[in-house]
């Protein structure tokens, strides 16, 4: 029965089932996500969070699917009745873009849902989240800086059964708006990273945005804040990252007892990354560690 120590993963994703009395655990998975050919995605279980049942293959491949290398960052979402899966896939002549899957059963197996990338199809785009707003799906992703320079987060409405978009992307913000993001050290022109949206509702009715970039001391993890506390913000740069060293592409969610968990990866080395959870607390207009 592995530890968290134990599990190699990126872009952990924690989804809790209260009537299973289980947490699963999802994320980029594969050795080495990098290159070569993608094995798929697996998930993991436990009822405390520190023995963990698995690997459980949760989503792997038909002969027929579109993408074969890199298999990024799965989440995995309840909604109306099923599970749904929003995971990053890339080919070659095709641009990277998020596709939505599908189970019954929170462990898988997922099946393909969307017809392809919900992302357009002609923007390298990553890290596609589901956020539910007055009850209408929406999912906001990262268009990457490979094409746009300044990293950016956008939403796109979905329709309700999560297999189309309705409406054009809408810019939310970009990467260099936050005073802790810094431009990748690379040669060429400047360049901001953005990864990992992930939406939080305080218990106030703030609506949060965690999300990362590269900071003063490596990958790292920040919050913004909606103005509005509506999708559309305008969004409101915490000054400083909550997370700010070798670490990043995290998300929240609540245990059993009550307690905030951020769950991120550290250290941001393939093959030596793992998850961590790291406890919480909403204060006024964000976020912080307790």
């Amino acid at each position: 029965m592995p530890a968290l120590s134990d599990i190699q993963i990126r872009d952990p994703f924690v989804l809790r089932v209260p009537e299973r009395d289980r947490y699963y655990l999802f994320g980029s998975t594969d050795p080495d996500i990098w290159s070569g050919p993608a094995t798929g995605f697996d998930t993991y279980w436990s009822t405390d969070l520190a023995d963990w049942h698995g690997p459980i293959p949760a989503f792997r491949p038909g002969p027929d699917f579109w993408s074969r290398t890199q298999y990024w960052a799965p989440e995995v979402h309840r909604f109306g009745g099923a599970y749904y899966m929003f995971a990053t896939f890339t080919a070659e002549g095709h641009c990277r873009g998020t596709q939505v899957l599908r189970s019954e059963n929170p462990e898988g197996p997922y099946e393909p849902w969307s017809d392809g990338p919900l992302t357009p199809r002609d923007w390298e785009c990553l890290d596609g989240t589901l956020h539910v707003e007055d009850g209408e799906p929406h999912m906001v992703f990262c268009h990457e800086w490979k094409d746009v320079g300044d990293g950016e987060i956008r939403s796109v409405r979905l329709t309700p059964d999560l297999r189309g978009t309705i409406g054009e992307p809408e810019l939310l913000f970009t990467a260099s708006q936050a005073p802790w993001a810094r431009p990748l050290d690379r040669p060429g022109p400047t360049a901001h990273v953005t990864d990992g949206p992930f939406l939080h509702r305080n218990s106030d009715g703030r609506l949060l945005m965690l999300w990362s970039s590269m900071g003063e001391d490596g990958y790292a993890l920040g919050v913004a804040a909606s103005e509005t506390d509506r999708l559309h913000g305008p969004w409101r740069q915490a000054h400083k990252p909550l997370w700010p060293a070798d670490g990043g592409h995290g998300m929240v969610f609540e245990d059993a007892t009550g307690r905030l968990l951020l769950a991120l990866h550290r250290p941001n080395r393939t093959p030596e990354e793992r998850a961590r959870f790291i406890e919480v607390e909403e204060v006024p207009g964000g976020m912080a560690l307790r």
